[in-house]
């Protein structure tokens, strides 16, 4: 095992020189034994509403890829704990994630990456995936018509590729966001959430159970 990754099932933060300075994260170990394990590059909402790693649906992201057998890293961006630099739009956000994956790659050769976000976090990963090529990506209530309403949509990740989102949210319209999937070629798979709101208060155990199988599906040895 690398000295820079912890053992299963165990956490460990790490300070990781970036672009705009240094970029703190944790890197959590799989929680279930894997040959050749993969590894999770998580994005959180937006830093300046309050959004950070510790956000409880960024971390039911980063557990699930752990019950998958997978490393995890959550990250704050910039300007969010301490993490250095400015928030930068989501431009430099996306190179810090492209950096963090290929940081996390250099240490596991051999897995394969999932790139995955929440809220502004799933504009990033996606937006991060054109320069990645991740085996699978996962977007929960992707913002693509709110916080980038004048940027056109990410490319369309060349993976499988799921998105979660609320009917009921009150953040990032669904209806916007399902008529942008749609515009996709193919479409991602999308699981609508009936009387779900953007957070997902009182219904994780409702998402890790969508999440969760489809990490097993595309990361099994």
């Amino acid at each position: 095992m690398h000295p820079d990754l912890p053992a299963a099932g165990d956490n460990k933060t790490v300070l990781i020189p970036g672009p705009a300075g240094l970029i703190e994260a944790m890197i959590s170990g799989p929680r279930v034994a894997s040959a050749q394990p993969g590894y999770a590059v998580v994005c959180h909402p937006h830093p300046l509403y309050g959004g950070a790693m510790s956000n409880k649906v960024t971390y039911a992201l980063a557990s699930c890829a752990q019950n998958a057998g997978l490393y995890a890293l959550r990250f704050n961006f910039r300007g969010v704990g301490r993490s250095q630099g400015v928030h930068d739009e989501g431009r430099g956000e996306t190179d810090d994630t492209v950096l963090l994956a290929q940081w996390l790659g250099e240490r596991l050769p051999q897995g394969r990456l999932l790139l995955a976000g929440f809220s502004f976090g799933a504009w990033v990963s996606t937006a991060a995936a054109a320069r990645l090529q991740p085996a699978a990506q996962i977007s929960i209530a992707p913002p693509f018509a709110k916080y980038f309403a004048d940027a056109p949509p990410p490319p369309r990740p060349r993976c499988p590729w799921l998105v979660v989102h609320g009917r009921d949210d009150e953040v990032v319209d669904y209806e916007a966001t399902r008529q942008i999937l749609e515009a996709y070629d193919p479409p991602p798979q999308l699981v609508t959430m009936d009387g779900v709101g953007h957070f997902f208060h009182n219904r994780l155990a409702d998402l890790n159970e969508v999440v969760l199988p489809f990490i097993r599906e595309h990361f099994a040895d």
